[in-house]
């Protein structure tokens, strides 16, 4: 079993002055999912290399059990420093494709048209592909086979816009994802603000906030056992 995380390679904050990247926890948490069922993981990024953490995320309030771990993890932390370039990987040779958010996707994963080709091709392959917190904003271009977008009728959920405001980013991001998803025509559902809830429909795995991502990669494995 081989699972691919989709990582961005995005560090500017809007015009802040800040830095963002990915969110630290979204890729700890699953990733351990993932090592405890036995895969083999991947991590590619729109540059590949060394992709950029949100500093926010490694703060003393946001460090969790994983994300120690993570740090701590000679293995994973040199896997993070090499993440293949996006546009040298295809789903072929994967099982299922994850991907992790922080505000960085916004600006890169989601306008990116090899992460587009992916997630098509991906779900087309009849593979699952699951997206935490800000990265379900990521599939905003992403068409079905007839043209529509992907997430049309679909069940979805991402960052609430209730939850944006909390971190008072709303007039920084350049979309608001649950607005996104919605004019998409996708079916946004929501918990309570940072509350896990994750969402699946058919292959398509959404989770909420950075405290879904466990769940998320749980939905993954529990979808890749139901189809062997």
């Amino acid at each position: 079993m081989k699972i691919l995380i989709v990582l961005t390679s995005h560090d500017e904050l809007g015009n802040t002055g800040l830095k963002t990247g990915f969110w630290l926890e979204e890729l700890a948490a699953p990733y351990y999912e993932f090592k405890a069922a036995g895969a083999d993981i991947v991590l590619a990024s729109p540059r590949g290399g060394q992709p950029p953490l949100d500093p926010k995320s490694n703060s003393e309030a946001f460090r969790t059990e994983a994300t120690r771990r993570f740090e701590a993890d000679a293995d994973a932390m040199a896997a993070l420093a090499s993440t293949v370039p996006l546009a040298k990987v295809t789903h072929e040779g994967f099982d299922a494709v994850f991907y992790p958010g922080g505000h960085g996707p916004l600006w890169d994963l989601a306008e990116d048209p090899n992460s587009v080709k992916l997630i098509e091709s991906t779900l087309q392959a009849g593979k699952p592909v699951a997206l935490v917190c800000h990265a379900p904003g990521v599939l905003r271009h992403a068409k079905r086979a007839d043209g529509q977008p992907l997430v049309e009728g679909q069940k979805v959920t991402g960052f609430t816009n209730s939850e944006e405001a909390a971190v008072e980013l709303t007039d920084v991001v350049p979309f608001l994802v649950e607005d996104e998803l919605k004019r998409l025509g996708g079916r946004f559902q929501r918990a309570g603000d940072w509350q896990s809830f994750v969402v699946q429909d058919g292959l398509l795995i959404t989770g909420q906030n950075p405290a879904s991502s466990a769940e998320a990669a749980v939905r993954v494995m529990t979808e890749l056992a139901r189809a062997r």
